[in-house]
């Protein structure tokens, strides 16, 4: 007869895991220059699914030691729906592009939405990781894993800025041939009436973006990292333009032909403050498109290496 009795259930390393893992999400949750979530309904959802995503991640360890193995793999299972939050968070951001002065572009919507996607799994993982440590230590020592677990994962989750792998200085705006809109000696756009030349030279700043290494080069050729850090700024600082007003729109141009993996930014922004908008493209996140481009950084190397040895040989 007592070998027929179920295991006790382990409330403790539940409630420990679920708060632990509720509160990572919580922590995760910023409303700021990105604008979403914005609203009651978005914190509401967002929550909502970091306390699931806790649940399942504090009920798993507790379902195999209580032997409950078919609630441990429909837990597996409801894991793998979390899949749908990056596709339900993509569409929302596509849904209101259209209606941003300055797009973010693909490869920002896909990061925000991975991002979202992954700040589950951040729960998940650190619920699990205290109700884990509460089963076979102790209450105390379950509750201190899981804060360590969640300092550790909110640090981790941090990512990289622009800042880290490029500099920015302030350029000087001027016109080449009459109507070439140029940032020091990066050519950004034809501006063809007058009145728009002279608000560019009026109230207009360049912003030169200097890469620190070869993967600062390879992040910055990315085109979605460009447009990233044009929407960033504009979103942060302001910008003056309106829908039809091409030539006041913000920009983020290669130098070219020089092709030296340097890169300007012309902006006619609402308040001109320049060390604010050198602050707003050093805080830009590197976008996961941008990061994966170990060719590139090699590349770069290589060149480099060989103007090393050529001018050595030339002294």
């Amino acid at each position: 007869m007592g070998g027929g009795s179920k295991p006790p259930v382990h409330w403790h390393a539940i409630v420990i895991g679920m708060i632990v893992g509720t509160l990572s999400r919580l922590l995760t949750l910023r409303s700021d220059y990105r604008q979403y979530p914005s609203t009651p309904a978005g914190y509401v959802s967002a929550l909502a699914l970091g306390l699931i995503a806790s649940f399942i991640g504090a009920e798993f360890v507790p379902a195999l030691v209580g032997k409950e193995y078919t609630a441990a793999t429909f837990l597996t299972v409801a894991a793998t729906q979390f899949r749908d939050v990056r596709k339900m968070e993509r569409e929302t951001l596509k849904n209101i592009e259209g209606s941003t002065l300055v797009e973010r572009g693909p490869g920002y919507i896909e990061g925000i939405a991975k991002v979202f996607e992954e700040r589950n799994y951040l729960a998940m993982g650190t619920a699990l990781v205290g109700s884990t440590v509460e089963v076979y230590f102790h209450l105390i020592w379950g509750a201190i894993a899981g804060l360590v677990a969640l300092g550790a994962l909110v640090l981790l989750a941090s990512g990289r800025r622009v800042g880290q792998v490029m500099v920015a200085r302030v350029g000087k705006i001027w016109f080449k041939e009459q109507s070439l809109l140029m940032v020091d000696d990066c050519m950004m756009m034809e501006v063809g009436l007058r009145e728009s030349q002279e608000k560019w030279l009026k109230e207009g700043v360049g912003i030169m973006i200097e890469p620190r290494n070869a993967k600062g080069q390879a992040v910055l050729w990315d085109y979605s990292q460009r447009q990233a850090i044009a929407h960033d700024v504009a979103a942060i600082c302001g910008v003056q333009t309106d829908v039809g007003y091409p030539e006041l729109t913000p920009l983020v141009r290669m130098t070219m032909p020089r092709g030296d993996g340097t890169a300007a930014l012309a902006i006619i922004p609402v308040q001109r403050d320049v060390d604010a908008l050198i602050h707003a493209v050093h805080n830009v996140p590197v976008l996961e498109t941008a990061k994966g481009h170990p060719i590139t950084g090699k590349f770069f190397d290589r060149q480099r290496g060989r103007e090393r040895s050529g001018g050595g040989e030339a002294s």
